[in-house]
């Protein structure tokens, strides 16, 4: 079986990375497609898959038309060449229309029910495979399995953190440290305002924890203000979920690092607007208190300073932690199930 894979973000590598491991060991051909966002490219290129990038991403809207048309094709031209029996991306706008001209199937994978990105792949998709706590209904190509995104590479089958990294960011192994990962707000379903409002505010939160003798080291998309470069972190980006299993508390904008931080025994904080409208955060929240979501830092700032000051904080998360990992499935075995014994075609004759 010839695969052609589509990612949109660092995440989508780590995402399909087991799959496409499993597929391999077994004789089938797999190939990646992408644009050029943040660091794409160097983790297919650590992992050692075949890929083929298009390029950068356009950020005006009139880019973001363009880069519609251009995309599309050059995913076109990629298929001629590599003869995909099947494509497969989390959402991909472009595998999807190659996928239906060329007539060859495209299963997707959804969490985020950024419906601007949903209405423009679901019309040309087989299946759409979503969480059991998808907080959308995307009709009868969807299909509900009990996991989350974040299992497929976060599973404790596949993962096991690498205390070595403590030496990479000049940690001793006792020393107490917290994670804060800024996001760029280009991306079109961001309704955020502009970084620099939030600055202030961000400052004083990393002031105020630097004083309690904890570490800080944040992780952005952006360029870092003069202000907060001192704390980069400076460490290969493959490293990152290594580091978030050792920290005493993640904090950032984005949800899928949150969750990754979550479902890696950490503490975390989302601060989002969008957060308390998706059943993931939700669910992870309210039922399992692994995280905690709020509209902007300065609300956040009291949940802060209470879970740091928490000391056994790291064996309390472990706990519901692997309450999470047993009542949800290794959902790469599931992919793989799905994949090779081409379910979709099962699905699609019960709906006909």
């Amino acid at each position: 079986m010839r695969i052609l894979i589509d990612i949109g973000h660092p995440a989508h590598v780590h995402l399909f990375k087991h799959f496409a491991w499993e597929m391999q060991k077994n004789g089938h051909n797999i190939l990646f497609t992408c644009r050029e966002k943040e660091f794409e490219i160097e983790l297919l290129k650590v992992y050692g898959f075949d890929y083929v990038s298009f390029g950068t991403k356009y950020q005006s809207k009139i880019g973001k038309i363009w880069g519609l048309i251009k995309f599309d094709i050059k995913e076109f031209i990629t298929s001629i060449k590599f003869k995909p029996d099947i494509f497969l991306s989390h959402g991909s706008i472009y595998a999807a229309h190659v996928s239906y001209l060329k007539r060859k199937p495209h299963i997707a994978l959804e969490d985020t029910g950024n419906m601007e990105q949903v209405r423009l792949y679901l019309p040309f998709s087989n299946t759409v495979l979503v969480p059991e706590m998808f907080h959308k209904d995307l009709g009868k190509k969807q299909l509900r399995y009990k996991g989350i995104h974040e299992l497929f590479y976060l599973h404790p089958k596949y993962f096991k953190p690498d205390e070595r990294v403590l030496a990479e960011l000049e940690l001793n192994k006792n020393e107490e440290f917290i994670i804060l990962r800024l996001i760029s707000w280009n991306a079109s379903h961001d309704k955020q305002k502009a970084n620099k409002s939030k600055l202030p505010a961000i400052i004083k939160i990393v002031e105020i924890i630097k004083s309690m003798n904890i570490r800080i080291f944040i992780s952005s998309e952006a360029n870092l203000p003069d202000e907060l470069k001192i704390y980069q972190m400076k460490i290969n980006p493959f490293r990152l979920h290594d580091a978030l299993a050792f920290a005493k508390l993640y904090i950032g904008e984005g949800g899928t690092t949150a969750t990754e931080a979550s479902i890696l025994g950490t503490p975390s904080i989302i601060i989002n607007e969008q957060a308390k409208k998706i059943g993931i955060h939700q669910k992870l929240q309210n039922e399992y208190e692994l995280q905690y979501f709020f509209d902007n830092i300065d609300d956040a700032s009291e949940k802060i300073f209470n879970l740091l000051k928490v000391k056994n904080i790291k064996e309390l998360w472990r706990l519901k932690r692997d309450k999470f990992i047993n009542e949800n499935i290794n959902p790469t075995e599931f992919l793989l199930d799905y994949i090779l014994n081409k379910k979709w075609e099962k699905k699609n004759d019960k709906n006909n």
